[in-house]
């Protein structure tokens, strides 16, 4: 899993609401698309809309827009209501996946097009061209059309398109949905330094989950026309706050057990997976006797051929498969109650008779930090 630390070095206004969406709301016919959602994001700021197709992300980036009309809400940018604002009016401007490009003009002549539709004066334009075609390296590329161009080529052209006209708020729709994974990571990053430079507030929206932990400074996860869960991307992985965001950030294990006893640091849970309590740190509000699920990574589980010694949490289990990275493997272990767990494990030992092989017994151990206890 691609991950990223805070973003700390994004210059991010901490005093500023730049964006603030209120009770915003969006029906189509009897389908409630985004539904009573609030959202603020800061100045400067890099923020993911995160979520399956059909959710409500890509409804929610065009309200903002202004290419759709809310059913109730408000939207305020920069401190002012956009509700009677049209779009071509909105300090806004928005790359959508498929680029757009005008084929049968240059490169320069995309990037110019913009401009001259606002009666830039002629040596103006050519020297924000000059400037912004730099910023994204598409310089050698000016006199060349779209049909010349790669997929990486294309996209940084839509992006100075837009960043030629100095905009207050970016909106992605999907920026990297056209590049091969290779293409994609790299221009994550470098999408990521470009818009550091200019200091744009960015909103992006996106499904692919490395994508959004690699490029934002928060993330907020979106399921049926609603915000589940909001945060830096660390707090949401590793501190889901339900079932649902657990599931669809990365791969991970739900436990499903019973409450036995609440300690001051640590939670037991009784559990179908191993005859023993399981021992989780507090992580939430839960009571004696209630029904709870634990999320578990698979990089948190130790696999050992060798019974843990002093270790709480543990279980025996046979290997039914395994998926060979490269640099770790996962291995996907049956348990005596039926329960399958993942688990993965650097390949530090380069031979595959070091690690374990199909079909044989081994043991799982993980701390009693490495678990989350969910209750909804």
């Amino acid at each position: 899993m691609i991950g990223n630390t805070e973003k700390s070095e994004v210059k991010v206004d901490e005093q500023k609401n730049y964006v603030e969406v209120k009770k915003l709301t969006k029906k189509f016919d009897t389908i409630i698309a985004v539904n009573d959602v609030d959202l603020t994001i800061k100045k400067g700021e890099i923020f993911a809309l995160l979520g399956s197709s059909g959710c409500g992300k890509s409804t929610l980036l065009r309200m903002l827009a202004g290419l759709e009309t809310p059913t109730s809400g408000h939207v305020f940018i920069d401190g002012k209501e956009m509700g009677s604002i049209p779009p071509f009016k909105r300090p806004v401007n928005m790359m959508f996946q498929s680029y757009a490009l005008f084929p049968h003009m240059t490169v320069e002549q995309n990037v110019a097009f913009g401009l001259k539709q606002d009666k830039v004066p002629k040596n103006q334009i050519r020297d924000k061209v000059s400037e912004v075609l730099k910023l994204v390296e598409m310089s050698p590329y000016a006199k060349r059309k779209s049909h010349q161009l790669s997929g990486g080529q294309m996209q940084r052209v839509a992006l100075a398109r837009i960043l030629v006209k100095s905009p207050k708020l970016l909106l992605l729709d999907e920026p990297m949905a056209a590049l091969d994974k290779k293409l994609r990571t790299q221009m994550q990053i470098e999408l990521v330094d470009i818009l550091e430079k200019v200091g744009a507030t960015c909103i992006m929206v996106t499904h692919d989950q490395e994508e959004a932990m690699t490029m934002a400074c928060r993330i907020a996860v979106m399921d049926q026309g609603y915000i589940i869960q909001i945060g830096p991307p660390s707090e949401v992985y590793e501190f889901p706050n339900c079932r649902f965001c657990a599931e669809f950030i990365g791969s991970v294990n739900l436990i499903e057990g019973k409450v036995k006893d609440i300690n001051a640091e640590t939670v037991l849970i009784e559990s179908s997976i191993h005859e023993n309590n399981l021992e989780i740190a507090k992580t939430g509000d839960c009571t004696i006797g209630m029904e709870v699920s634990v999320a578990l990574r698979p990089e948190k589980i130790s696999v050992s051929r060798d019974k843990p010694e002093g270790s709480v949490n543990w279980v025996k289990g046979k290997v039914e498969d395994i998926i060979y990275l490269g640099g770790s493997s996962t291995y996907y272990v049956r348990l005596p109650s039926g329960k399958k767990i993942i688990a993965m494990q650097a390949n530090l030992k380069r031979t595959i008779h070091e690690r374990p092989t199909w079909e044989e017994e081994i043991y799982l151990s993980w701390l009693s930090q490495s678990g989350v206890i969910l209750t909804s």
